[in-house]
Order: structure tokens, then C-alpha cells, then sequence
């Protein structure tokens, strides 16, 4: 990639000033008084603002210090909940809340959340349950779930269709498929709370997971019935499942019906699916076909694509074929992840170049890239 030339002279040309005589520059007397005594004034103001700052520093330097201080002792309440404090601070227990939600530390959090309920400044809030009930889904805790949906009720939120669809969820991720499928149907009865295309990917995503292509293929019909239309999103989870379950003539059906709507326009998602359907299964000269067609419709390839372009040709011995795409890769500036570096070593392993395998193995330390027991499987089983 040709760089644009730089300038030849990077300072800025010389001003040319007209040379003055040393006479203008002369003060009289009287005004050089008058000036001084205006520098000192100033002076003066100079330091007396500084000093104002210095103070002002002081103070806010000790007021944080104080929160600081009052954080930790609520973040010592709160892990050791000694005591019957009812006046912890606001943000930090919401922070501590939001930490152990995100780690999905289910007991962790609620136990904040009884201490949050707690506070003389609680008010009951709808956003707060339904982050509940979706982390309570994901940790496959569905009764919990529904006894927070059921207090949620009692302290008078409003329960809305993202409420009715994080229980869903929660119920649906453990396979209690009857309890989701009563929710959605309970969903129609309710003017405000009417399922949308979000709600049925969910429950087909959960429904693929064990793969129940059977009631995946009733909620398309329930979906075509209530005028809801399938998004990228929901394409994307159904190629997926199909490409895993080789069910290749349903794939192919599903691109062409994806092609075929304005709406729905595919992605590098649907993309990478699809070449790692027919790349994983050995179909290289289809996967290829893939790849141009999505070219051709304007999706470019990330490094996940070229991940799995990379593994499939490795897999296959198409060694020359991944040298090109390692080549298109350095040419355009793509960056090798973990993932990247695991496919060569153990293809360079495959092949028997051990020379090679023990170069990127060094390579991928010196820039810094921690390997995992992928890269040490590979390297234990071809290296010995």
C-alpha cells in the first residue's frame, strides 16, 4: 500500500517581520511607572488565584477521599452484611449489583438485591428485575425467576412485554418448554404484552439447542399466522442449527428465502455460517461458491471468516489455498487472534512442518498472545 509523500520542509516558512529601530521600543519614564505598577497588580491577582485553586484542590481532593472511604465501608456492608445499615450509598450498591449480574454470580446478587431493597431511597424498579430474571435464566434458575417475576408484580411494575419475555427465556433455557410455550401463549391474551419477532427467536434458539426442529418449524408457521415476519437474527440462529446438524438442503432453502426479502438482508454473520456449514464438512468447492455470492452482495469478511477459511482448507490439505488467504490477511492488515494462530500451528502440524510450528509458537509470544490447551494439545501431539 503505496504511502502518500510527505512534505519536503515540515517547519512552516520564516515570517518576514520588518526590522524597527530600538527607539520605538523606548518607554518614558512616566509609563514604565505606570506599567510596573500594573505587573505587580496582576502578579498579585496571579498568586491569589492560584492559591484559591490550591485550596479548592485540597478540598475536593478530601471530599473524595471521604467517598472513597464511605464506598469501601458499603462495599464491606454489603459483602459481609454485618449489621442493619439502611442508608448505603445509591451508586455503589447498584454497582455492586450490576458487577455481580454481569459474572452471573446469581447468589451474590441477590442477596445485594435484598440489601438494595432494603434502603430508605429504594424505589421499585422494572429494569432492575427483568437483568434479574435474564442472569436467573442464564444460571438455569427458572423457579427463582418466576418468584422475582411474581414480586415484580406485587411492588407494582409494570410488567411488559420484556418482562413476560426474560421469564419466557428463563424457562425455555432450562427446556421447560411447556411453562415457555404457556407464557407465549398467555402473551397473546394481553393487549401490551403481544409477542414479537425478539420473543419467538429466543424461544427458537432454545428450541434448536436441543435440536426440536419440529417445534421450531410450528413457531415459523405461529410467526407467518401473526404477521411476524423473521429478522436477520432469527435467519442467522436457524442456519447455524441447520449447518450443525447437516441439514444442508434446509440451509440452502432458508439463503435463498433470506436472498429473496428486502427486509432481511444477510450479514457477515450469515456468512461466516454458512462457510463454516459447508467448510466444516469438507465441501470446500461449495463453501467457496458461498463465500463469492456473498462477495458479490457487498459482505465483507472478518477475521472470524477467514478463521474458519483458514481451518477448513487446513483440515482438507489445501495448503496453498490457505497460504493465499494468510497472504490476502497480511496484504490487508488483519491482525492474527488465538484462534488464528491454533489453526496454522496445528495445520504446519498436520503436515509434518514442525519448523514451523515451533516459528509461530514464538511469534505468537512475542506478540504477546497467551496460548491456551488448544495450542499446547497441538503442539504436544504432533511435536511429541
Amino acid at each position: 500500500m503505496a504511502s502518500l509523500p510527505g512534505p519536503t520542509n515540515p517547519f512552516p516558512p520564516p515570517l518576514n517581520r520588518p526590522t524597527q529601530s530600538r527607539n520605538r521600543h523606548r518607554l518614558h519614564p512616566p509609563l514604565a511607572v505606570s506599567e510596573t505598577r500594573l505587573d505587580l497588580a496582576k502578579l498579585k491577582e496571579v498568586e491569589a488565584r492560584e492559591r484559591k485553586e490550591e485550596t479548592n484542590r485540597k478540598i475536593a481532593s478530601q471530599k473524595a477521599i471521604s467517598i472513597i472511604l464511605r464506598r469501601e465501608a458499603t462495599k464491606a456492608v454489603i459483602e459481609k452484611k454485618k449489621g442493619n445499615s439502611k442508608k448505603l450509598l445509591p451508586r455503589t450498591v447498584l454497582e455492586a449489583l450490576h458487577d455481580r449480574i454481569t459474572a452471573l454470580r446469581w447468589e451474590s446478587a441477590l442477596k445485594v438485591f435484598e440489601l438494595l431493597r432494603e434502603q430508605l431511597w429504594y424505589r421499585p424498579n422494572s429494569g432492575i428485575y427483568i437483568k434479574l430474571i435474564v442472569m436467573l435464566g442464564k444460571c438455569k434458575q427458572p423457579e427463582k425467576a418466576h418468584t422475582l417475576f411474581q414480586a415484580m408484580i406485587d411492588e407494582g411494575c409494570v410488567v411488559d412485554r420484556e418482562a413476560y419475555t426474560a421469564l419466557m427465556s428463563a424457562y425455555s433455557r432450562s427446556g421447560l418448554f411447556d411453562k415457555a410455550f404457556y407464557i407465549l401463549e398467555k402473551m397473546k391474551t394481553i393487549s401490551d404484552c403481544q409477542p414479537d419477532v425478539y420473543t419467538y427467536s429466543i424461544l427458537i434458539k432454545s428450541c434448536l439447542q436441543v435440536n426440536d426442529f419440529g417445534k421450531v418449524q410450528s413457531l415459523l408457521s405461529d410467526m407467518e399466522i401473526q404477521g411476524i415476519k423473521p429478522n436477520t437474527i432469527t435467519y442467522n440462529t436457524l442456519l447455524d442449527a441447520y449447518g450443525k446438524a447437516k441439514k444442508f438442503i434446509e440451509m440452502e432453502s432458508l439463503l435463498v428465502q433470506m436472498l429473496r426479502q428486502r427486509e432481511c438482508q444477510p450479514d457477515v454473520w450469515t456468512m461466516n455460517s454458512s462457510l463454516r456449514a459447508f467448510g466444516g464438512s469438507g465441501q470446500i468447492e461449495m463453501m467457496e461458491k458461498c463465500y463469492e455470492k456473498f462477495q458479490r452482495a457487498g459482505i465483507e469478511p472478518n477475521i472470524k471468516t477467514f478463521n474458519i477459511l483458514l481451518d477448513s482448507y487446513g483440515k482438507t490439505g489445501n495448503y496453498e489455498k490457505m497460504s493465499s488467504v494468510m497472504q490476502y490477511m497480511q496484504k490487508y492488515h488483519f491482525s492474527w487472534t488465538l484462534v488464528t494462530y491454533n489453526i496454522v500451528i496445528d495445520a504446519f502440524g498436520r503436515a509434518g512442518d514442525l519448523k514451523q510450528m515451533e516459528f509461530l509458537f514464538r511469534l505468537m509470544q512475542s506478540e504477546r498472545i497467551k496460548p491456551n490447551c488448544v495450542t499446547l494439545c497441538s503442539l504436544l501431539t504432533h511435536m511429541g
